[in-house]
């Protein structure tokens, strides 16, 4: 289905008034994981939700469902984030949809395995594309809808949450390609907060170890947690919570908040998902 096809309506209990006052934002994966926790908080907070999916359309209208029964609008967008086309439907859908867009979180991502010693260039390009180019697209497009009079106003000025890693502050040799695209997302941040302000914020959201992925056992996710200063690393509530207060942080752009409970302060020799037990490439 196309991204500028909304699968659920955006259809509201609000009043007029208050749909034109609601502030709306667009999380890219917001179907699962990080992405639904994080899409789930801001509509707790009082955000109107635009859950952005790629093969998850059932689990994206059961999202959209939680984010109605919260009192909010919602609707679900599909996008191949690696067609540029795609994506760029996406921003006049959410207007479409909500006749706003004020946020955009880019929290979906590639994440494949390769080191050193087995990249090869179509990985790469294919997340770069996923992990780099879809969200430097929604910046440029949320910057053209934004109006001009946002660079003097906070309430008006939009945002754009690039969700990183961090192991960018603690690095290792696997999931190369991975750890490539997020490392260019970091310095992208920094370039659009220079070339989209005053009238976008940009900045960047770095979770530690926050769910189980493919391959980890439960005794080495939570083994994991343990070696952390403070013996837990990031929960998908942190994560959403860290997301919500940047996107009302009126006086941060160009940086990154590291929310993994001092993960990045461990050094390690390979990434957790290999550590404690866990299978090894």
């Amino acid at each position: 289905m196309s991204a500028s096809t909304p699968l659920s309506s955006a259809n509201s209990p609000l009043s007029p008034a208050s749909a034109a006052r609601s502030r709306v934002v667009l999380v890219t994966g917001g179907a699962r994981r990080i992405g639904r926790g994080v899409a789930l908080e801001f509509a707790r907070q009082g955000w109107d939700v635009a859950v952005h999916y790629g093969g998850s359309a059932r689990e994206a209208l059961e999202t959209v469902a939680e984010i109605e029964a919260l009192g909010r609008r919602a609707a679900a967008l599909h996008a191949d984030l690696g067609i540029e086309a795609e994506v760029a439907r996406l921003v006049p859908a959410c207007v479409e949809a909500f006749g706003a867009l004020n946020c955009v979180v880019n929290c979906a991502s590639r994440f494949d395995e390769d080191t050193a010693t087995d990249f090869g260039y179509a990985k790469l390009l294919e997340m770069t594309a996923i992990n780099v180019a879809a969200p430097l697209t929604l910046a440029r497009l949320l910057h053209e809808i934004t109006p001009e009079s946002a660079a003097d106003d906070d309430t008006q000025r939009g945002v754009v949450i690039n969700v990183l890693d961090q192991k960018l502050y603690n690095m290792n040799p696997d999931y190369l390609s991975y750890t490539l695209t997020k490392a260019a997302l970091e310095n992208a941040t920094v370039a659009l907060a220079q070339a989209l302000g005053p009238k976008l914020r940009v900045v960047g959201l770095a979770p530690g170890l926050t769910l189980i992925s493919a391959g980890q056992t439960p005794e080495s996710f939570a083994a994991a947690h343990r070696v952390t200063p403070l013996k837990r690393a990031s929960t998908v509530r942190d994560v959403a919570e860290a997301a919500c207060f940047l996107a009302n942080a009126h006086g941060m752009t160009g940086t990154t908040l590291v929310v993994d409970g001092g993960q990045h302060l461990v050094p390690s020799p390979r990434d957790v998902m290999y550590l404690f037990g866990a299978p090894k490439l």
